[in-house]
């Protein structure tokens, strides 16, 4: 065997029981001694196999937390959709995302806390001045089944932060706009923007992902029923290769069939 190809057959060894299940979406592969040992191959050799998989998409190796097997297309494709729903408790809201029925978790601590809003477009999008203390709600969450999938943080504008002062952490989704629309802004609305962009330290920190994966930000802008005028802006930070959107195209009139039914089917 020659051995400037060794460590693409150990590539394509690992790659197989990847494939075969051996080791499932998220879980940590051995370290690089232990598969130098496995493949009696040097653990130089090893790393650049492992190379090879990273560009295939099928690990990530960050330091200080190992050899991760990606999820990317091995999660189930859903449609995002765009219904606000009540939750399961019926307390509060259930927005759309890619979890499907999956049961979803907390991953890690949470807080809601006072914090300046330093993020210029954020504030924008709240109707507040960079730099506001504004009341700020943090959660990691994801399926019980696998890695944390998205980091949410929310923004409650200081007029209404007094109507969820002191909500648990842990209460049902959403029940914390309940309060607010309680509270005199009865029906809240909202709008989404979508984008992608590099992680912050933290953030990839969190989602135990290399800051060099892109990450999908949506941002949600919720607006009060009674003056229109915003209440609270969340994020959502969710890895790159956990997640893909897929938007069914409708016809507007002027893309409908410019031709006669009858001359179409005489063509047949």
């Amino acid at each position: 065997m020659a051995v400037h190809s060794r460590y693409r057959d150990i590539a394509a060894e690992i790659r197989k029981r990847i494939e075969a299940g051996e080791w499932a979406p998220g879980a940590k592969l051995p370290r690089l001694d232990d598969f130098a040992q496995q493949y009696g191959a040097n653990r130089d050799t090893v790393n650049r196999a492992i190379g090879v998989l990273e560009v295939e998409g099928y690990v990530w190796a960050v330091q200080g937390s190992g050899i991760t097997v990606r999820h990317g297309s091995m999660r189930p494709r859903r449609p995002r959709g765009d219904l606000v729903k009540r939750n399961q408790q019926a307390t509060g809201y259930s927005f759309p995302s890619a979890s499907g029925q999956e049961l979803w978790i907390q991953h890690g601590p949470s807080d809601m806390t006072t914090a300046p809003l330093d993020n210029v477009r954020l504030a924008k999008l709240l109707g507040v001045s960079a730099g506001t203390e504004v009341l700020r709600r943090f959660r990691v969450t994801g399926p019980a089944s696998e890695a944390p999938y998205q980091v949410v943080t929310s923004w409650i504008h200081p007029r209404v932060a007094d109507l969820v002062t002191g909500v648990n952490t842990q209460a049902a989704a959403g029940e914390w706009l309940v309060r607010i629309e309680k509270g005199g802004h009865w029906p809240i609305s909202w709008v989404e923007f979508h984008r992608s962009r590099q992680p912050s330290k933290e953030e990839a920190s969190l989602l135990k992902i290399p800051t060099t994966l892109p990450v999908l930000e949506i941002t949600r802008q919720g607006a009060s029923g009674t003056d229109h005028k915003p209440v609270e802006v969340t994020t959502q930070v969710i890895a790159g290769d956990r997640v893909e959107t897929v938007h069914v195209l409708v016809r507007d009139p002027t893309a409908e069939q410019p031709w006669p039914a009858d001359e179409a089917d005489s063509e047949r």
